[in-house]
């Protein structure tokens, strides 16, 4: 059997950058499952915003939180009463009793096509609104294309599609994928549909062109 590596993991310090920046040597274990928890937590319970990713900055003075998604306003709200919202329940679920100086930047991606995991999310909730996953997996598809930074994509379901007593798995693929190059640019991303018939694992791989150093 053949190994399967994670693209992003793979591509680590040489097309992609960690989430998470700091330095730390004692509380390393500590941060490490902090970032974890705010991270799961923040793309959790604003599902709806389409988060793309939440990139976390420690120094010593703050911490700050980059949270880039396809729908700003929903985060922000009236006034922007949403990213006071999203400090709160952060400082009470993961800094509760500590003086922390936290920062919240809320970062636009203009084109929900660029992003694996907008897309990943975008897949679920139609899986959720119980549309038929073919179609779904067409569209997907020939909607990445249209950008034309996109070379290839390829999108991946797995369950009880379409609510069969057997789970299986479909996917559908255009362009190309070049997995093992390290210099492509790839984007990949999980994410699960909760439907009545039980979860439905969505994946999604997003093929950018190649990166190659500046001189």
């Amino acid at each position: 059997m053949g190994h399967k590596v994670n693209p992003v993991g793979f591509r680590i310090g040489i097309t992609q950058t960690w989430k998470s920046k700091w330095f730390g040597k004692k509380e390393y274990k500590d941060n490490l499952k902090q970032d974890i928890g705010i991270r799961t937590e923040v793309m959790k319970k604003w599902k709806a915003a389409f988060i793309a990713d939440v990139e976390i900055e420690r120094s010593q003075a703050a911490i700050r939180i980059i949270i880039r998604t396809a729908r700003p306003g929903v985060l922000i709200g009236r006034g922007g009463s949403g990213v006071e919202d999203i400090k709160k329940h952060i400082m009470d679920n993961f800094f509760r009793g500590k003086r922390v100086n936290l920062r919240i930047d809320i970062q636009e991606v203009k084109s929900m096509e660029e992003s694996a995991m907008i897309m990943a999310q975008n897949v679920t909730e139609q899986i959720e609104k119980r549309m038929p996953f073919r179609r779904i997996l067409k569209s997907t598809i020939e909607q990445a294309m249209k950008n034309g930074l996109i070379k290839g994509v390829k999108v991946e379901m797995s369950g009880r599609l379409g609510g069969a007593e057997m789970s299986r798995r479909e996917w559908l693929s255009k362009g190309t994928l070049p997995l093992h190059t390290l210099r492509a640019n790839i984007d990949f991303a999980k994410a699960t549909a909760n439907t009545t018939y039980g979860a439905i694992g969505v994946k999604v791989w997003l093929y950018k062109g190649d990166v190659f150093e500046k001189k």
